[in-house]
């Protein structure tokens, strides 16, 4: 037999109403315990010392002072010369235990007591010295307090509460984890999860906005290796194509033989790095204008290159080989297309830093910036004719930025040109 359930909603309620149970037992057992019984031996030998009292004074034939006593402190007495009780008696149950004990302290005869449950009296037969009955009376509340019955029903109660307060509340955490579970089996499936959106928790909108990261990494990811293929096929196909005829035709020169097998070197080189991806590399305390400066110093040494860079730039742990590489793909993109001038800024921000690098080329209309981030997309129109490249730049440079938790735009910038927005965590 499982002991512990299944789901999630019913471990979230055992959860939560196991220890508030234990608690309010340990809080029943150690206080309200000892405080019912005390409470019951005081109403036990109060009840038991107005009893003794007046049994002696009609031992002493003072039946006035009896009837007196008995009506000031709510008691009814009367004297029979015979009973028709019950065989047994309630001398040992949990009521009149107490009761009993304490009469057979004080009064040399035993007494016997009888309890009505349902008009809740009790009511106590002790013989006389004139071989009569003496009956007494009471409410049964007078030796039985019901505060503890009381108390046991507002622990259940409270219980009760509790789950019917708690019980939306995990349903709505409940419903928000199966909608993960079902989209998340979806994406498995390579299938869509139309109408998903993160909700619930600021946990579980965080772990549903992270699968829907992920999804999305995984469809470019696929989208990149199908254009990948593509490329390679039609990319070689032309030098190669044209290398041939040149050789059929005897046209072919050292010159443009070599030119092609460069460009073609070139570009098999950018496929099989972006085919990689990055190597494992351990994390290191990083800061970034000096390598932002050295990279641009390399990249671009016939441009002019402008700096704003923080008078203590912020240190974080990075893989700076990676982003490095990002980097460099960014500046030498710039270098490309800058007519004159690259401006590279940092401002640093309490949990970010952000780097924009900007060029005084001609830009990237707004209707192809989206077309400029994917794998293998030359954007040679908007850009420039003669620039070569695989395509492949901005788009090793952004799965780096990601992998280290940051974002890459690409905005318009007040030089003219284009504007690549880094944010990185701190």
């Amino acid at each position: 037999m499982r002991l512990i359930p299944r789901s999630f909603l019913a471990r979230t309620i055992l959860m939560i109403l196991i220890p508030l149970i234990v608690a309010q037992v340990i809080v029943a057992n150690a206080f309200f315990g000892n405080h019912w019984s005390r409470v019951h031996d005081t109403l036990a030998r109060t009840l038991a010392g107005e009893i003794s009292t007046m049994m002696n004074f009609m031992d002493e034939g003072n039946n006035d002072a009896v009837q007196k006593l008995a009506r000031d402190i709510g008691i009814n007495v009367t004297i029979h010369d015979k009973l028709n009780r019950p065989k047994h008696n309630d001398n040992h149950s949990n009521e009149a235990g107490r009761l009993a004990s304490e009469l057979s302290k004080r009064l040399q005869r035993r007494a016997q007591i009888y309890i009505d449950k349902g008009k809740r009296l009790v009511f106590v037969d002790i013989p006389t010295k004139n071989d009569q009955i003496s009956t007494f009376g009471t409410s049964l509340y007078r030796i039985y307090s019901t505060s503890t019955e009381v108390f046991i029903i507002w622990l259940i109660g409270s219980i009760l509460i509790v789950s019917i307060l708690i019980s939306p509340f995990i349903i709505m955490h409940t419903r928000s984890i199966r909608r993960i579970a079902r989209a998340a089996s979806r994406f498995g499936r390579g299938l869509d999860a139309p109408g998903f959106e993160p909700s619930g928790s600021k946990e579980i909108r965080e772990a549903a906005t992270s699968m829907i990261t992920m999804k999305e990494r995984l469809d470019r990811y696929n989208r990149t290796r199908t254009d990948m293929l593509n490329a390679v096929s039609h990319d070689l196909k032309a030098p190669l194509t044209r290398m041939r005829l040149s050789l059929e035709t005897g046209a072919a020169t050292n010159e443009n033989l070599i030119r092609d097998i460069d460009r073609m070197s070139e570009m098999v080189n950018g496929y099989l790095a972006f085919a990689r991806g990055e190597m494992p590399e351990i994390e290191q305390s990083t800061e970034l204008p000096p390598m932002l400066t050295r990279i641009a110093r390399d990249a671009a040494p016939d441009k002019e290159i402008i700096t704003n860079f923080p008078d203590t730039p912020a240190q974080f742990y990075a893989r700076p080989m990676a982003l490095a590489r990002a980097f460099g793909n960014i500046i030498e993109n710039a270098a490309r297309y800058a007519n004159k001038q690259i401006k590279i800024t940092e401002r640093d921000f309490e949990d970010t830093i952000e780097i924009t690098i900007e060029d005084d080329g001609i830009g990237i209309p707004d209707d192809r910036k989206k077309d400029a981030m994917r794998p293998f997309v030359r954007l040679d129109d908007a850009r420039g004719s003669d620039t070569g490249g695989t395509g492949l730049g901005l788009s090793i440079a952004q799965t780096a930025i990601e992998n280290h938790g940051g974002q890459l735009f690409l905005e318009n910038s007040d030089m003219g040109g284009l504007k690549v927005r880094v944010v990185l965590p701190i």
